[in-house]
Order: structure tokens, then C-alpha cells, then sequence
């Protein structure tokens, strides 16, 4: 940014921004191990030992929690899938009553049409085969 242009009021949220993102960059690659810079790959670039074979990285790849956690207990476990059931049931838009008695009556009657045809086909079968084999 130039010295003699005047900055617009949202310049300085955009700048912290960046710079908040540039902070959080360099801490995630300072606790990964991995080096600064965008594409920068050491290491890995092809760079050979006297033997000739690559050098290793000697050491395993971090997970991406961050490490081993402490064990959670079964109740905790039920408590946080409890409450995240009901976090999502808020979500769900219930069907008004007229809509449900609606929904209802048509399942219903598309269920027994459903059954009927099924059972004139097995019926018709059933005969074929007892004609046919008689």
C-alpha cells in the first residue's frame, strides 16, 4: 500500500485479518514442524545423501489433534450425543397438523394400493404355476 493514498475505513480490518491468518499459519506450522512458507517442502525436494537415497524424515507425522487426548468417560460421551440430538431436533421444521394427518393419508393409501398390486401379482403367479404344472 502506497504511503500517499488515503486508507478507507475497512483497510484496517483487512490488515489485521491478514495478519491474524498470518499469525495462525505460523503457529500451526511451528507445532506441526513443518517450515514456513507456502510450498516450501524440505527434505523432499530431491535432496540425496552421499549414498544416494533420500534422506528420511526420522521422526513420525503428528496427528492432527494435536497429540494423544485424555480418555473420555462413557457418560460424557452419552452427554455430548444427547445434547447434540437435541441441538439438531431444534433445527427440524415440524410438519403443522393438517400437513401430518395429510402425509399420514397419503402413505397410507399408497401402502395399501402398493399391497393390493403385490398380492394380484403373487395371485396371478400362483395360478400360472398351478397351470403350468398342474
Amino acid at each position: 500500500m502506497s504511503e500517499d493514498r488515503e486508507q478507507e475505513p475497512g483497510e484496517d480490518n483487512e490488515q489485521e485479518a491478514r495478519s491474524s491468518r498470518a499469525d495462525r499459519r505460523e503457529r500451526r506450522s511451528a507445532r506441526s514442524g513443518t517450515p514456513k512458507g507456502r510450498g516450501s517442502r524440505a527434505g523432499v525436494s530431491g535432496e540425496t545423501k552421499s549414498s544416494g537415497t533420500t534422506e528420511a524424515k526420522g521422526r513420525p507425522t503428528p496427528s492432527r489433534d494435536g497429540g494423544r487426548q485424555a480418555r473420555v468417560s462413557v457418560f460424557r460421551k452419552i452427554g455430548r450425543f444427547l445434547r447434540e440430538v437435541v441441538a439438531e431436533l431444534r433445527k427440524v421444521i415440524w410438519p403443522t397438523r393438517k400437513q401430518l394427518v395429510t402425509y399420514t393419508a397419503v402413505v397410507l393409501v399408497f401402502v395399501s394400493v402398493m399391497v393390493a398390486f403385490i398380492a394380484g401379482l403373487d395371485l396371478a403367479f400362483a395360478q400360472g404355476v398351478r397351470w403350468l404344472f398342474g
